[in-house]
């Protein structure tokens, strides 16, 4: 049986979603997760599609977007929808995304906002008190001065 559910709430401050991102589902990878990216726009998702080709001059993420006839065999989705056709165990929600259903269906849900966007940190805290009434382990992240991050609560 799994644990509890952990909730992150990761804040970018100065920063953009291109360059936290990569690095974040590279952890995921490493730790043997399978990930998805949940946008709430066609247009994010194709940007964060062609990004993750080559954000990195000696490498790549293998990731996929819920559209492909392969998508459940994908170790990173990016979709627009709710479901885990790969299975996933960790999901990142990007520019507002709700909260699933079912957020025990996942070991980590990462919830990225941009601190800089009066309105995402309005949902974000509406979401955080949603996390919390509903006795899910939330933590949130801010950067420090060299960029790493650090669990402010």
């Amino acid at each position: 049986m799994r644990g509890m559910t952990e909730i992150l709430f990761y804040h970018l401050q100065g920063q953009k979603l291109e360059g936290v991102l990569p690095p974040l589902l590279e952890k995921s990878l490493a730790r043997g997760w399978r990930v998805i990216v949940q946008g709430a726009s066609e247009e994010r998702i194709e940007a964060l599609d062609a990004h993750l080709w080559t954000f990195r001059d000696d490498g790549f993420l293998p990731h996929g977007t819920w559209r492909e006839q392969d998508a459940a065999s994908q170790p990173v989705l990016l979709t627009l929808n709710e479901g885990n056709p790969n299975g996933a165990q960790v999901r990142f929600l990007i520019d507002g995304s709700a909260m699933p259903a079912a957020p025990e269906d996942y070991e980590r849900i990462v919830l990225v906002f941009d601190g800089d966007d009066g309105d995402a940190v309005a949902a974000a805290r509406a979401q955080w008190t949603d996390a919390k009434a509903r006795g899910l382990a939330a933590t949130y992240w801010q950067p420090d001065a060299s960029g790493r991050w650090q669990q402010k609560a």
